[in-house]
């Protein structure tokens, strides 16, 4: 295991400049962090204080568990399972943190403060480098970008929808489902993903109607282990069974 997940320090291994990290890493966290703004709107639309929205970006700090989270208090859900399917999503981090910390491998010190930015795109850059020091330029620079960018278009954002007052009349509540598929698009790769994705809408969108708010995200996590079950039912079954040994044959060996 460990000859698996060590990386060379630098020169073992040809990766990229360190300013191609970096250029990459900023790229992610201003075209992400930007999208602060539309969770600033959303959340201050959806009945949130100024403090409210702030504290947050600051705290939680995943785009996802965010945007549930006030999506599903909008609708007049209850806040615990607001809050119930807010932390199912942000749940993923955990993983990916187990990944990180054997890819970072920083001083026990710093971990704490470093896991605030485990999120989707820190993992992303970090996991697209074959150097530990590219890891640790992507992650940090990727999340330090975006986690200031984050706060401050969040900030902008509840403010301007305090001046413009209603925004489901401009039409910008939507913004927040938005950023979040446009976010969640390009992940799926692979025929699991897209079906699991697929399955989660229609749970979550036909049993709207007839369970509370924020009820029908916590049954769309559901998409996944059903989806995982059926594959590997089929998996099973598509095997070919072992021909029975022909007369004598356990004999000969």
């Amino acid at each position: 295991m460990t000859e698996q997940t060590a990386l060379p320090e630098t020169g073992a291994v040809v990766g990229k400049p360190d300013a191609a990290v970096v250029r990459d890493a900023l790229g992610v966290g201003v075209a992400v962090g930007l999208s602060g703004f539309a969770f600033g709107v959303t959340s201050a639309g959806s009945g949130l204080t100024l403090a409210q929205t702030c504290a947050l970006s600051l705290l939680v700090f995943t785009g996802a568990s965010q945007f549930a989270l006030v999506g599903a208090l909008a609708a007049g859900g209850n806040p615990l399972t607001a809050a119930a399917g807010a932390f199912f999503l942000g749940v993923r981090n955990a993983f990916y943190g187990l990944r990180l910390s054997q890819l970072l491998a920083l001083p026990r010190a710093v971990r704490p403060f470093a896991a605030q930015w485990v999120i989707d795109e820190t993992t992303a850059v970090a996991l697209a480098q074959p150097t530990r020091r590219g890891v640790r330029i992507g992650f940090t620079v990727t999340g330090l970008t975006l986690y200031v960018l984050w706060n401050l278009t969040t900030l902008l954002g509840a403010l301007g929808a305090e001046a413009i007052g209603d925004t489901a009349a401009w039409g910008l509540d939507a913004a927040g489902p938005a950023v979040f598929l446009a976010l969640l698009a390009p992940m799926l790769k692979s025929s699991t993903e897209r079906t699991v994705a697929g399955l989660a809408v229609l749970l979550g969108l036909g049993l709207l109607p007839v369970l509370p708010a924020g009820v029908p995200v916590l049954v769309a996590a559901l998409a996944a282990p059903l989806v995982l079950w059926a594959g590997g039912c089929r998996a099973g079954g598509a095997a070919p069974d072992r021909p029975a040994p022909a007369d004598g044959a356990e004999g000969e060996r």
